[in-house]
């Protein structure tokens, strides 16, 4: 049985893409992470690289938001609000540079600079790709202890 083509997204759906990032970055930047967790598919996977206690690819939703994004809140002061300073969509994946600017509980300045790779299927993030600054993030956010269960 011949194996179905994987579909070519066309520049108008890279375009859409970007048009939905632009949005959801927008209301990040004023501190609203709802919309950016909305459009997380149930299966998604985001890869944080590197070598710090919070790198690993957190598969699903449920894992993404129980063993990344509420522990990272449990460290942080207040949203990470994300200033994007330049966007590029290609096929089905727009590449996203940005800015933090926040602070932990214990008064420490945490402004990361990103690179995310995401990969978008029918308007929802199914794969998430992020680069950032792994000393800053080993220096300021500690993981906590009773995080990291359902990661895989």
């Amino acid at each position: 049985m011949k194996k179905p083509a994987r579909k070519v997204p066309t520049p108008k759906q890279a375009a859409a893409n970007k048009e939905l990032l632009n949005w959801v970055f927008a209301d990040l930047a004023a501190g609203n992470g709802r919309p950016f967790v909305e459009m997380l598919a149930d299966e998604v996977v985001w890869h944080v690289e590197g070598s710090t206690a919070w790198s690993r690819s957190y598969r699903g939703k449920a894992a993404v938001k129980a063993d990344l994004l509420e522990p990272l809140f449990q460290v942080l002061a207040g949203p990470n609000p994300l200033t994007v300073s330049r966007m590029i969509a290609e096929e089905d994946c727009v590449a996203v540079q940005a800015r933090g600017n926040a602070r932990t509980k214990a008064g420490v300045a945490y402004c990361n600079s990103y690179c995310m790779i995401f990969r978008l299927n029918d308007g929802r993030v199914v794969e998430i790709t992020e680069y950032a600054d792994t000393a800053l993030i080993e220096r300021v956010l500690p993981y906590p202890a009773m995080a990291g269960v359902t990661a895989g």
